[in-house]
């Protein structure tokens, strides 16, 4: 039976998680691991003061989240829904500045960086003005709406000199980031096939949460939340399961597979693929939806500099019998790398030199006297050792159980605050993760296949 090396990542000390990952030895008998967790010391003068843009779910980890970063303050919160900023001020304190205008936070010259954390549709809008305004801003995934959005954002980020991290935490997973320190290596060979899904089963995870009942045009300002899109009718259902909706939200394919092409290009380096290809259906959660409830993609990633050629098969199912999950794996020529919850597991082996000879195989439709002749001349080739499978260690990494990416993720975008260094997502990692996430939901709309120009970050035909 195959031995197995399992370690545990270490916790340590540190003046940044960013800086610890650098210059760590790759080699499989290692077992100092990378700290996942930093503990920055902070000058008085060194605070990062911050505004939350969109108090919903993800607005309340985020900024939860920062909160547990050193040297971070909140100081205001925006959102449309009147509720929200009385529990902002319940929750972080009355003194801070709560308002449903985005721009009352921009204008504040004692706010250093915002999170953005509303709907889609917005997060190009307020990401732009927040960077002209000299704001450093962390923008949920997806970083667009629509594609054709990235560039601007790109632009913006640039012009400004202000730091830029996307919201998919999965850049800075210290999973990932050492499953990447041994595709390098080359451990599994040839990267042929790349597969990633998260799959769910329950009425909160298909988005289908909670509405308030004071929800009325009193309490929430409902065309500052339309923005652009069109026009309708006042809808508190359409407010707060804004996910469900193609006006608002980018649907499973924005929202989650956003994650697993971060996973990939984090792992693997790449810039994404040249063509994707999905279908999607709204088969379980029909309340009024009117975005798919399962999307499978499929996309082809072309040789570069970075890696071979492989092929990569993604999926997201909101009503799954099976009871939901999620797995990334790599498979190579000569093994795995998969990434499930809180562990990596590593298989590989080298194939025999020799090839293959007899068993179910031509010889025995040859002539006794040629079998025994090619027989012979396989037995001087090749040596017992020569013939032999070399199965190696099995290596499985488990963090602690309550390791939170999220955490990594913050703490990368404050240290970029604090020193300029460039983030581990900046616009154009976002944007390169976001475009074939959400290409798949045109892909499947029109039912027909995309190409997509990694490198200059646009389509190419439909």
């Amino acid at each position: 039976m195959m031995s197995t090396s399992r370690r545990k990542f270490l916790q340590t000390l540190g003046s940044s998680s960013t800086l610890l990952f650098a210059g760590l030895p790759v080699l499989a008998n290692q077992t100092n691991i990378r700290t996942l967790l930093s503990q920055v010391k902070v000058s008085a003068n060194d605070t990062v003061r911050i505004g939350l843009i969109g108090s919903g779910i993800i607005g309340h980890y985020d900024t939860e989240t920062a909160l547990k970063v050193p040297g971070v303050e909140l100081v205001a919160v925006c959102d449309l829904y009147q509720g929200r900023l009385d529990r902002a001020r319940e929750k972080w304190g009355k003194e801070l500045l709560v308002t449903r205008n985005y721009k009352e936070i921009l204008a504040r010259k004692d706010i250093d960086a915002v999170l953005v954390c509303t709907g889609d549709h917005w997060h190009d809008h307020i990401t732009i003005d927040a960077l002209k305004a000299g704001k450093h801003v962390y923008c949920e995934k997806p970083m667009v709406h629509h594609v054709d959005e990235g560039l601007a954002v790109i632009a913006a980020q640039k012009a400004s000199g202000k730091v830029l991290q996307v919201g998919s935490q999965t850049a800075s997973s210290a999973l990932f980031l050492e499953a990447q320190k041994y595709y390098k290596q080359g451990i599994i060979g040839e990267l042929a096939y790349a597969e990633a899904y998260v799959d769910r089963n329950s009425a909160n995870g298909a988005w289908q949460y909670t509405i308030p009942s004071d929800a009325s045009t009193k309490t929430i300002d409902w065309d500052m939340f339309l923005g652009d899109a069109p026009k309708v009718a006042f809808d508190p259902v359409r407010f707060f399961r804004w996910r469900n909706y193609k006006a608002y939200g980018t649907g499973v394919a924005g929202d989650l597979f956003v994650h697993n092409v971060t996973g990939l290009h984090t792992v693997t380096g790449s810039k994404g693929p040249d063509t994707i290809f999905a279908t999607g259906s709204l088969n379980y959660w029909k309340d009024g939806r009117d975005a798919y409830d399962l999307v499978t993609g499929l996309m082809r990633y072309p040789k570069t500099p970075e890696h071979n050629a492989f092929q990569f098969y993604t999926r997201v199912n909101l009503a799954d019998g099976a009871g939901g999950g999620g797995s990334t794996r790599l498979i190579g020529t000569e093994g795995v790398i998969e990434i499930r919850s809180n562990s990596i597991k590593i298989k590989h082996f080298k194939r025999p030199v020799a090839p293959g000879i007899g068993g179910y195989d031509s010889m025995e439709s040859f002539p006794k006297t040629m079998q025994e002749s090619l027989l012979a001349d396989y037995n001087n080739r090749y040596s017992a050792d020569d013939r032999k499978m070399k199965n190696s260690e099995e290596i499985i990494f488990d963090a602690p159980k309550d390791y939170d990416s999220r955490l990594d993720h913050m703490i990368n975008f404050f240290e970029s605050v604090r020193t300029g260094k460039a983030t581990l997502e900046d616009a154009s990692f976002g944007l390169r993760a976001a475009g074939p996430a959400i290409l798949c939901n045109n892909s499947a709309e029109l039912d027909q296949a995309i190409r997509w120009d990694a490198k200059a970050m646009k389509v190419v035909s439909i």
